[in-house]
């Protein structure tokens, strides 16, 4: 089954204008649930091009971590829901610590207040 923070690379081809497109890693970032009971699965794309612009949606991930081999950007602008059929072999899984950054970069993303309790 697939679970929440981790890597799988998958083909996000076709695409249309500034989509993230070809074979590349994306993070699961759908609840287990849905996972569980869903035919697709909702992920962010993942890119080694480290020199985009710096924006509060990217999450820097170290080369070697969670088994990716290139210093990498999570997008959370990218938001893809994905054919479970797509996703190709298991890269790894994101740290808690980076899956707190990718959730605040969600939030950011999709224009959710945050709310400290």
């Amino acid at each position: 089954m697939f679970r929440r923070g981790e890597i799988y690379y998958a083909d996000l081809d076709p695409v249309v204008g500034s989509e993230q497109g070809g074979v590349r890693p994306v993070l699961i970032i759908q609840n287990d649930l849905g996972n569980r009971y869903s035919p697709t699965v909702i992920v962010l794309a993942i890119t080694s091009r480290t020199g985009k612009t710096n924006l509060p949606t990217h999450v820097a991930v170290p080369a070697g971590e969670s088994g990716l081999l290139k210093d990498s950007l999570v997008l959370a602008e990218q938001v893809r829901t994905l054919e479970k059929r797509r996703l190709g072999r298991r890269v790894g899984k994101l740290p808690e610590a980076l899956m707190r950054r990718v959730d605040e970069a969600m939030r950011v993303s999709l224009g959710f207040a945050r709310r400290d309790a």
